[in-house]
């Protein structure tokens, strides 16, 4: 792809409470020299089309109704006046409760004719902070000013926490903390209560229950509550209650260096940026109530707001695509594993690579750990710049970090998938060969750039066997 080339994208985001559906159109540039790896860019991205936000359709209190979120996709297709065959990429991010890979399968299956490529990916409450900073417009507006800056998408059910410095990931985390967690019928009778606020209303000797009244003095005094918890939380304040509201399976939102901005995503986000007039509870549940705790709490007054490009539509808006192929010669594989669809890229950073190098395993054991968790998949592909001359030694280090750890956390039957972008596969895989002795296939693959949360397709090989087309999918945020 050495010229620009426009393509039309949809994303649609699953979330614990809503779900939406956005259309794009992304330009692409290949960066790289005409000999060089390619390098795929966005030139420009251009949102044309923004669905209604919907409540996510479920047939119980995490499985999906794939049927019903079929109809929402079609509707939109139809408002936004483009058929099937008009997007040539798609992706779908599912998270909060839904977030498990029963569900992926189920929305793959329903949409599958929607788009060219797509990807469907589950994000846990790692990535989906990741993915809610970058889509608020956090992430660029750290790197722009060389600050810190603190994403808190508030959602339905759950805050996700990101922490930028210089636009890098320095910290991530999730609580249970948002503003679906007690819900009230238009009677003003509660209808659920979580079992977070069951905790924190203990805590403050304040009663909450079902089929009871909701009491405005009551919920107000638990938000404000949370909002507290929620500073505490930037300011390493622990505690046991705050200890007790932390999302399982999150990481420890640990860092040391000084928050300079805060911005804010998430249906929560309107109610903080703008007072909403009205009940209540008008949407059901203590949203508005939460948002004015925040506002009136240290979170607004101590820190630098930042104003978010998106709030609620803080997510993805589809996916780049663009196909390669890689020659047979420069690769190690084994052709009765093609092909293989939709599979998540784990790129290691230039200082990761060195600990590779040096087969210095336990930081890359619990790295390969978090990225399986998050992305709930059985499988991954480990992405790496690689190095021009390694010598032996460093090969033979680097193929027995990723062959142990590699086989010791993937399940049974799952290849081991390696992609450089330096020439060096070919030899890295012949050695990982000879250390596994036939327990695993081995997949080696140089020529080719991938970032992190890309993911990659690999075809059949072609040509008696010289050539694998392979395919990489990038999700592109607002």
């Amino acid at each position: 792809m050495s010229e620009k080339s426009t393509i039309l994208s949809v994303g649609i985001d699953i979330g614990t409470s809503t779900t939406q559906v956005i259309f794009s159109q992304l330009t692409f540039k290949n960066s790289a020299g005409y000999f060089a790896v390619p390098h795929i860019e966005i030139a420009d991205k251009n949102v044309v089309y923004k669905s209604d936000i919907y409540i996510t359709p479920l047939k119980d209190r995490v499985m999906i109704d794939g049927e019903k979120v079929r109809q929402i996709v079609a509707g939109e297709f139809s408002k936004a006046g483009f058929g099937p065959g008009d997007t040539q990429t798609g992706a779908v991010i599912i998270t909060g409760e839904s977030a498990r890979k029963e569900n992926s399968e189920i929305v793959l299956n329903e949409l599958s004719d929607f788009a060219g490529e797509f990807v469907v990916s589950t994000a846990g409450p790692d990535l989906e902070s990741i993915i809610a900073g970058k889509g608020s417009g956090a992430a660029a507006y750290s790197k722009e000013n060389q600050c810190t800056v603190v994403n808190l998408d508030i959602g339905g059910g759950t805050t996700n926490a990101v922490l930028f410095d210089c636009g890098e990931v320095i910290a991530k985390g999730c609580l249970d903390i948002g503003g679906r967690l007690i819900k009230v019928d238009p009677d003003m009778k509660v209808t659920y209560v979580s079992d977070s606020v069951k905790r924190i209303a203990s805590h403050e000797g304040l009663k909450v229950q079902v089929g009871e009244g909701a009491d405005y003095q009551v919920i107000g005094s638990i938000c404000r509550k949370m909002a507290e918890l929620l500073y505490d939380w930037l300011n390493h304040r622990s505690s046991p209650l705050l200890e007790s509201i932390l999302t399982p399976g999150s990481s420890p939102f640990d860092f040391d260096k000084p928050i300079r901005a805060i911005c804010f995503s998430g249906g929560v986000a309107d109610c903080i940026y703008t007072h909403q007039d009205g009940p209540w509870n008008r949407f059901g549940d203590m949203g508005i109530l939460l948002g004015d705790a925040i506002r009136q709490s240290r979170l607004w007054s101590d820190y630098r707001v930042m104003e978010a490009v998106e709030t609620i539509r803080a997510t993805v808006v589809g996916a780049g695509s663009y196909t390669t192929s890689v020659s047979g010669s420069t690769i190690t594989y084994d052709r009765d594993v093609f092909p293989l669809k939709n599979i998540p890229v784990l790129k290691l950073t230039a200082e990761e690579q060195e600990h590779c190098f040096a087969d210095d395993r336990e930081w890359f054991r619990e790295k390969l750990r978090w990225m399986l968790e998050q992305s709930d998949s059985d499988s991954l592909i480990v992405a790496m710049k690689g190095k021009q001359n390694p010598s032996y030694t460093e090969l033979r280090r680097m193929a027995a970090c990723l062959t142990s750890v590699m086989d010791e956390a993937l399940p049974p039957g799952i290849p081991l998938i390696i992609v450089l972008e330096y020439d060096m596969a070919k030899a890295l895989g012949q050695v990982m060969n000879r250390l596994l002795e036939g327990r695993r296939d081995v997949i080696c693959v140089d020529s080719i750039q991938v970032d992190q949360n890309d993911f990659v397709d690999m075809g059949k090989p072609l040509v008696d066997g010289l050539v694998i087309p392979v395919v990489v999918k990038t999700l592109i945020f607002g």
